[in-house]
């Protein structure tokens, strides 16, 4: 994070602006919004902006800058068209430790004015730090034509009923329980339909009350093979509500910082002869911190229901009559193949394709290798890398061709993603000595062709 956002509280605070033409009149429309008390400097004045600085209070001084302005002035916006008058305003406002915004000058600035979305009293701040502000801009374009203008009122109302549901819901977590109902529920619905009377009898109501759902339940909720963007948008939402998450090792840290900031978070990672949590263990945590009341995210890699053990994780669940939601991921199979270019089906290469877990159990083989060797069938093979020679050469000693392309996909779907691709003979020896790390996922069949013409994540 190279910025820490905040908030300034400006009204009636003295603000100084050097420079008086179109980009200073448009920053002291922001600060005039703001109720901050406005000072100019400069030799030339719009005549909007000596509007402004009137109706604010403030002072217009129609001259060159000098250090002696900064006094008694909390920030400073030097919005000139002359480089060295801005970096001399910079440097006087760095020197004595004042908050100083250089129009067009990330170097120069010790604060940056965000791309704003208002929805007073709510507020968001967009920015690059200056690097992009026109792709800033155009996410506040998209967050502007997402967030209702009603959500102002939302607020408002939230602001006014807030410290008598502080009065009512001495509990945080019944507090907060209380306030995720309102926001997410019909009252918040009667708001965004220009109802205020009505919603405000019905917060009144539950409060009078003083009753607020106190159910557990558990999100099962597949993250997906690793790139954020793939998640769903059911799945998101859940991530922000639960007050638990229980995370497994294949869950990356972008994901993670999706689900909620004030959540408990308890790392359940699994990886080969090596159990954070024993699975046992897991169901039975899901169970306790649900028959405590709390809403439960089950953050599992990829899908919960291919290899991720996540019948077993809500049978417990089923049985004690502990609701529960379940969110599919997109599998790895899926993910990593398209990443790389590789269909699982392909009218001239394949049609079917075998998911097969390639954990041997205690080092044995135990498969049907005879059912794999179909020239026209895609084998995915998860978790293969340990016992990749041994997959290797039992699919060659049961008949398929030792030339059957292959390829092993290495923390697919990430920026670190890489494909190493040969055929069966030759794979474990190509990756022999190279730094492979898990997640990996092997993929074998005549589809691998496809790879080099059809990879598009380069």
């Amino acid at each position: 994070m190279d910025y820490l956002p905040l908030f300034f509280d400006l009204k009636a605070k003295p603000c100084l602006i050097v420079g008086g033409g179109t980009i200073a009149t448009r920053k002291a429309r922001l600060l005039h919004k703001a109720g901050a008390k406005l000072h100019v400097v400069a030799p030339k004045v719009s005549e909007e902006l000596e509007k402004l600085v009137a109706a604010s209070n403030g002072k217009v001084f129609k001259q060159e800058y000098d250090k002696t302005f900064l006094n008694d002035v909390i920030l400073v916006i030097s919005a000139t068209d002359i480089d060295s008058v801005n970096s001399v305003v910079a440097a006087d406002c760095h020197a004595i430790k004042l908050p100083v915004n250089v129009v067009d000058s990330p170097a120069l600035c010790s604060v940056i004015m965000p791309a704003i979305i208002d929805r007073s009293p709510l507020i968001i701040g967009v920015t690059s730090g200056g690097e992009a502000p026109v792709l800033a801009r155009r996410v506040r374009s998209m967050l502007e034509s997402s967030i209702p203008a009603a959500y102002g009122q939302l607020a408002q109302l939230a602001s006014k009923f807030r410290q008598r549901a502080k009065d009512v819901f001495e509990n945080g977590d019944l507090r907060r329980r209380f306030w995720e109902n309102i926001l997410n529920g019909p009252i918040a619905e009667k708001v965004l339909g220009g109802n205020l009377a009505a919603a405000e009898q019905l917060i009144e109501a539950q409060l009078d009350s003083a009753s607020v759902e106190k159910t557990g339940e558990v999100y099962l909720v597949g993250a997906g093979p690793g790139d954020p963007d793939l998640l769903t948008f059911k799945a998101l939402r859940l991530m922000q509500q639960a007050e638990v998450v229980l995370y497994d090792r294949l869950v990356s840290e972008p994901i993670l910082e999706m689900t909620r900031r004030d959540a408990e978070r308890i790392y359940v990672g699994k990886k080969r002869a090596e159990h954070a949590v024993p699975q046992q263990k897991i169901n039975q945590m899901l169970l306790e911190l649900a028959q405590q009341g709390k809403r439960v995210l089950r953050l599992k890699g990829g899908d919960p229901f291919i290899f991720g053990r996540g019948g077993e994780e809500i049978d417990l669940l089923a049985e004690h009559k502990i609701p529960f939601q379940v969110v599919p991921g997109i599998t790895a199979a899926s993910g990593c193949a398209s990443y790389s270019g590789i269909p699982l089906t392909h009218r001239d290469y394949s049609q079917s394709v075998r998911f097969i877990t390639g954990h041997l159990q205690e080092g044995k083989e135990n498969f049907r290798w005879s059912e794999f060797v179909d020239k026209q069938q895609t084998l995915v093979f998860y978790m293969g890398l340990a016992g990749l020679e041994t997959i290797c050469s039992k699919l060659i000693e049961y008949g398929k061709s030792p030339s059957t392309p292959a390829a092993l996909i290495e923390r697919g779907t990430l920026p670190e993603q890489r494909v190493h691709v040969s055929d069966l003979a030759g794979l474990a020896a190509k990756i022999e000595g190279l730094e492979v790390h898990a997640p990996t996922l092997l993929i074998i069949g005549d589809v691998v062709r496809c790879h080099e013409k059809l990879n598009w994540y380069k």
